[in-house]
């Protein structure tokens, strides 16, 4: 089943490329944003920003700028489309078109999306200072959690895959809630001094946490002791190295700068991927130690807007700049550089987890 589905994504993409790489918009010219698709590894693109209408004639999210996008983790094909300041949509096979999620605001930027592993009609979305729960595939949002002060934002969420019931959000004062009834309840578990960007639970071990934050801080802890909410009390507000461990002294050498772009887990080998703006580093323990990967490019001029890494070969990365597609398949030693299919910058990438070929590119505009 999973082979016929993803030639079918693959053959609904060849019909409509014919007629998708320049959507031109009455008085606005050339609207080559929204997200490609590439069923090659990247060596040639198709740009897929179509909406479905019931008039024939399709809509269009070419002039949309992507945040992120998030896969169900049970559906290759399934992607979550989080724009910046256009809300929510999603495609359940890029072909077919992507789909506006009108159960949420629709004019906000939306920070993250998080799906069941489970439960793939079970979604929590991430904006403004709020947490959003859908249960009925998008259907239809209740909020399950809001912060009084309105200036800050819920960042990062992310679902335990082993117990979907345990929920984690990050926030842009630096604290990391947990729920451990599907976002109905929630504590505090630690308060860092900089915005959360990124939780990244252990896809091989859902008790093994990684923090990231907007300064690029890096953290790990360890969830086995928080089975309940009188154990968690037990080391909240604790970096003792048994439940939290700061990487901030391990990466201190390499100059990261004060922009993350991304953290990354590969489920082939086990290591770990931080990426900025300016440089790469690759951990093979978890972080307790790191190497930088060798940039075509000097750190001054790097400009690193997105990374993907291949979940079925973690020597297989790729990166996008505001001009630049770059990818290496040999773990960062050389690398291939190709000029983007748009005039806009690449802002999101994410490989389908079935077929290692396909990768989808978001686009955002560029800055005034």
């Amino acid at each position: 089943m999973k082979k016929i589905k993803l030639l079918s994504v693959l053959v609904s993409i060849l019909i409509l490329s014919a007629c998708s790489l320049n959507v031109k918009t009455k008085g606005t010219g050339v609207m080559d944003g929204g997200v490609f698709v590439s069923g090659n590894k990247g060596e040639t693109w198709k740009h897929m920003p179509y909406i479905p209408t019931i008039s024939g004639a399709p809509g269009s999210i070419a002039s949309l700028d992507v945040n992120k996008m998030i896969v169900d983790p049970s559906d290759s094909a399934a992607v979550y489309l989080a724009t910046i300041e256009d809300g929510l949509y999603y495609t359940y096979n890029v072909g077919r078109g992507w789909n506006k999620v009108l159960s949420l605001p629709g004019n906000v930027t939306i920070n993250d999306v998080a799906i069941d592993y489970k439960d793939k009609c079970t979604i929590f979305a991430a904006l403004e200072n709020k947490l959003y729960r859908s249960e009925d595939c998008s259907r239809s949002f209740d909020q399950v959690y809001f912060d009084n002060n309105e200036g800050v934002s819920v960042m990062a969420v992310a679902l335990d895959h082993y117990n979907p019931k345990i929920v984690y959000i990050g926030t842009s004062r630096g604290d990391i809630l947990r729920s451990m009834d599907g976002g109905i309840s929630w504590r505090a578990i630690q308060r860092l001094k900089d915005g959360v960007k990124k939780i990244l639970i252990n896809p091989k071990d859902s008790r093994s946490v990684f923090v990231a934050t907007v300064k690029n801080g890096v953290y790990r802890f360890n969830s086995a002791g928080g089975a309940s909410l009188e154990e968690l009390e037990q080391y909240r507000n604790q970096f003792d190295n048994t439940n939290w461990t700061d990487y901030g002294k391990e990466l201190k050498e390499f100059s990261l700068g004060v922009n993350f772009k991304d953290l990354i887990y590969s489920y082939s080998d086990g290591s770990l991927f931080l990426a900025t703006d300016k440089v790469i580093v690759r951990s093979f323990d978890e972080g307790q130690s790191w190497t930088k990967l060798s940039l075509l490019t000097p750190e001054s001029d790097s400009s690193i807007n997105a990374i993907a890494v291949n979940p079925q070969n973690s020597d297989e990365i790729f990166y996008v700049t505001n001009t630049s597609f770059y990818r290496s398949f040999d773990g960062g030693n050389t690398w291939n550089v190709k000029k983007l299919p748009t005039t806009r910058p690449g802002n999101s990438l994410l490989i389908d987890f079935n077929n290692s070929s396909i990768i989808y590119m978001g686009i955002k505009k560029l800055k005034k």
